[in-house]
Formats: structure tokens, sequence, C-alpha cells
């Protein structure tokens, strides 16, 4: 028996359009903590992630809980769990770059069956539950119908917190460059898995993720009609991050095979 419900669906929606007020508010970041040179984690990261784990304990008790601010080694995954980023973006929020976004997915069977990215300061709220659509603020969303690299805008990322994969990225934004009509880079992985599912994008290309990074963003892109893999065509771990490939799916083997070189 599926732990998704259409109540429960519309109430973790409304947690993190809720939860989405703590990240909005200017003066929300108080304390910056640093985990590595490049990562940091602030009050707005643990507020957020208490806030819907509080919240969403109380929809569904037994369902277990994921997050990026808490030691998940001993969650099992066969089994319904919650997968949540409670700002995707941090050095966004930090400098005040107003794109950063609460990513939260659900879990059953280690497939995604429900996932919702709100970006709280544009107000847009993307939505997926598996078989059922994409859609953002409740309408329909689809992948764009570029088929030619030529005319694709794709994002790349520059993995700021493994410094050791630089070359490797810049390399292939390059050669990604070189053939389509520009590249973007804003640093929130669900964010821009939501430009790609809403077809403000053609293609999408990170070196190191971790699951709630692309756990919510990565259904969103399915069920608006476009592919999200490994570059190498593996599906992603929800277990332990990677490198990832996201497009409209018509460009997918042409972005593969520059990913190659």
């Amino acid at each position: 028996m599926t732990a998704l419900t259409d109540p429960l669906a519309e109430g973790a929606v409304q947690a993190v359009l809720e939860a989405g007020e703590l990240l909005a508010d200017p003066a929300a970041v108080r304390s910056i903590r640093a985990k590595s040179e490049t990562d940091y984690v602030t009050n707005v990261d643990l507020a957020v992630q208490e806030f819907l784990r509080e919240h969403l304990a109380a929809l569904a008790p037994d369902v277990q809980f994921m997050g990026e601010e808490q030691d998940n080694s001993a969650l099992d995954l066969t089994r319904p769990c919650w997968i949540l980023d409670p700002v995707d973006g941090t050095t966004n929020l930090i400098h005040q770059f107003q794109h950063s976004a609460i990513s939260l997915a659900l879990a059953e069977g280690g497939q995604i069956v429900f996932g919702v990215v709100y970006n709280p300061y544009t107000e847009e709220c993307f939505t997926a539950r598996r078989g059922g659509g994409a859609f953002r603020n409740g309408a329909s969303i689809q992948v764009s119908a570029v088929s030619r690299l030529a005319d694709s805008l794709l994002s790349t990322g520059t993995v700021p917190g493994r410094r050791e994969l630089a070359d490797t990225a810049f390399r292939q934004m390059r050669a990604l460059y070189d053939r389509c009509q520009d590249i973007r880079r804003t640093g929130c992985a669900s964010l821009e898995l939501c430009d790609v599912a809403c077809g403000r994008l053609e293609g999408y290309v990170e070196l190191s993720l971790q699951p709630w990074d692309y756990a919510a963003g990565m259904l969103i892109v399915a069920e608006a009609g476009g592919q999200v893999t490994a570059p190498g065509g593996a599906p992603l771990s929800l277990a332990e991050g990677g490198p990832l490939l996201a497009s409209n799916g018509r460009l997918h083997g042409a972005l593969q095979t520059i990913l190659k070189e």
C-alpha cells in the first residue's frame, strides 16, 4: 500500500510553501557555519529542516526522513522516505542572490513518487507525482521541443565543493558551449532541473550532487517529458550522489556523446 495520498501530497506542498517564508526573509541569515571551504549551513537551513521534519511527521508518522543537515546512514530506502534539501543554493542565500529553493521528494520502493520544488523569491512552486504529470503553480508544464544543440540553452555546474573536478567541469562546459547557443550557471540544482522541465533550458550537467539536490527535480523533469540520468545513462542513486545529466530528452544522446569526449 502506498504512503502517498492526495491529502499527504497537498499537506506536504502547503508545509513547503509555509517554510518558504523562512527562506525569503532578507534578514533571515543570522549565523553561518562552514562545513568545508565551499559548503555552508546557516540557521535558515536548520530552521527549514526542523520545521518540515515536524510537519511531515505529523502528516505521516511512519515515513522516514532524509535531510541534508543530518546523519542519514540508518535509513532504509526500500521503505517510504522523505528526501529534503531545506535550502538548495545556500551560497546564493548567504550572498542574497535570491535564487534558492526548498526541494522535497517522497521515495517509495527506491523510486521517487512525489516531488515539490519551491522558489520563494519568484513564488514558483513546481510539483509532480509519478504518472501524473508536472506542474508549475498548478499549470501543466512540458520540456522544450528543441531538437538541435545549436538552438539549445544549457546549464552546467562548477563543482565548488570538489575542486579536483574543476578541470573536467570547465572542459565539458567549453565543449557544450561550442555547440549550443549559450551556457547558464545559477548554483541551485533543483531549480535548474525545473528550468529543464518547463522548457527554459534544454539541458543541465553537474559532476557532483547529492540525492537531496535532485530527488524532487528529476521526477519533475521526467513527468514533464524529459530525461534525467547519470552522464553514462545509468539511473541516479537515491542512496549516494554522483554526476547528473538532465535534458528535454531529444538532446540526451547528443549531450552524452559530448560529455564522453
